[in-house]
C-alpha cells in the first residue's frame, strides 16, 4: 500500500507533464531536446523566408519552436549548432501546417535555423540563433518586423 501511495503521485505528475500543442502541432525531440521547455517561439515560414530570422534565447536550456508554414508549398525546419553537432528536423511542413519541435542550447555556441527542403536554405530561408547569459533577456524580430524583448523566459 504504501509503494503505490509513493507512485500515485509520481503517475499524476508524469500525466500532467504529458505534452504541448495542440492542434495539427506534433511534438519532436532528438538527442539535441529534451525535458520541458522554458519558452516556446514561434516561426513562420514562406516562400522564402523565416520571420523571425534572428533569435536570442535568455539563457541555455531547452526551447520549443512552433513553426507555421504560411507559404503556399511545403517547408521543413531544422535547428542546429553551426558548424555539425547537435541537429533537430521537423519534417515536412504543409501549406497551413504547423509542427513544434524542441531543441536544447548550450552556452557558447551559435546556432543556425534553416528549411532543409533542396536550395530554400539558399533562396533565404535561413537564421541565426544566439544563446544569451543565464540572468540575461531574450530578443526576437516579430511577424510584424518589431523586436520585444523578454526578460522572464516563457513570457
Amino acid at each position: 500500500m504504501r509503494r503505490l501511495l509513493i507512485l500515485l503521485p509520481v503517475g499524476l505528475l508524469a500525466a500532467a507533464c504529458g505534452g504541448y500543442g495542440g492542434g495539427s502541432s506534433s511534438g519532436s525531440q532528438g538527442s539535441a531536446g529534451g525535458g520541458a521547455a522554458i519558452q516556446t517561439i514561434r516561426i513562420s515560414e514562406k516562400e522564402y523566408s523565416l520571420n523571425p530570422s534572428t533569435i536570442t534565447v535568455p539563457k541555455p536550456g531547452t526551447y520549443a519552436f512552433e513553426v507555421t508554414n504560411d507559404g503556399k508549398i511545403t517547408h521543413a525546419f531544422t535547428v542546429e549548432a553551426s558548424g555539425g553537432g547537435d541537429e533537430m528536423e521537423s519534417g515536412d511542413i504543409s501549406p497551413g501546417s504547423k509542427k513544434t519541435i524542441k531543441f536544447t542550447f548550450q552556452a557558447g555556441k551559435p546556432y543556425e535555423m534553416y528549411c532543409p527542403i533542396d536550395g530554400h536554405k539558399a533562396m533565404g530561408m535561413a537564421g541565426t540563433i544566439s544563446v544569451g547569459g543565464a540572468a540575461g533577456g531574450g530578443t526576437t524580430t516579430n511577424p510584424e518586423g518589431e523586436t520585444t524583448t523578454s526578460g522572464m523566459p516563457g513570457y
